[in-house]
């Protein structure tokens, strides 16, 4: 069931676990070892339970959309995202780690997807240019992110004004696949976080298994 109620997404896709952990709520884990992340986080099984195709649709991704998908990975969403987006469109694939942004121009070159373009960035900086993205996609991401505060306050100005950041991450409990549970964060979290900083839920998708997908919009 898809629950819609208006139009703003952010795209952050990086699927996995975490190792270790850092102040509250937050999970460190490297990523470099991108060989081992590309059997994983392009595993076809991962379609099943991962569903992007329903994710980006119901985040309204299309013809000319501009798309930031930050903790990219291996450009599991980011390469669906720049199919859908077209010649006129524009997909960010944002990542700290500079062995996958290697990996994702390489794929970009292959595919011939010049609308999707690599960014390597720092943990506290979202890598979009101002005033430039419709949709910010952030998939099982956001709590790898330290100062989620400071970094909604930077998120604000990379949109554009219908602009939208969307969360996917797992929900609590037991699960086949993701994190531990000292390294998820509820939804309620991530939604008073974002409530705190001045957004307002747009948009709820209950479609996907194991994961809550929230669409926030910036406050005026």
């Amino acid at each position: 069931m898809i629950v819609a109620m208006s139009v703003l997404f952010v795209l952050i896709a990086a699927a996995g676990a975490g190792e270790g952990q850092h102040a509250e709520g937050v999970a460190n884990h490297r990523f470099d070892d991108v060989d081992a992340w590309v059997k994983r986080f392009e595993d076809p099984s991962r379609d099943a339970w991962q569903r992007p195709d329903v994710v980006l649709s119901f985040l309204e991704v299309g013809d000319g959309s501009r798309v930031a998908d930050i903790g990219a990975g291996t450009g599991y969403f980011a390469v669906r995202a720049a199919r859908l987006v077209g010649a006129r469109g524009h997909v960010w694939a944002i990542d700290v780690e500079p062995g996958m942004v290697e990996h994702l121009g390489k794929r970009a070159q292959d595919l011939a997807l010049p609308q999707l373009e690599p960014v390597l960035t720092a943990p506290d900086d979202p890598g979009i240019p101002a005033g430039a993205a419709d949709v910010v996609l952030i998939v099982n991401t956001w709590h790898h992110i330290e100062d989620r505060a400071e970094y909604l306050g930077k998120l604000r100005g990379r949109l554009r004004p219908a602009g939208r950041v969307a969360i996917v991450d797992y929900r609590e409990g037991e699960l086949p696949v993701g994190p531990p549970a000292d390294h998820k964060l509820s939804r309620s979290q991530v939604l008073g976080e974002f409530v705190d900083a001045g957004w307002a839920l747009a948009a709820e998708s209950t479609d996907l298994p194991y994961q809550y997908v929230l669409v926030f919009r910036p406050k005026p």
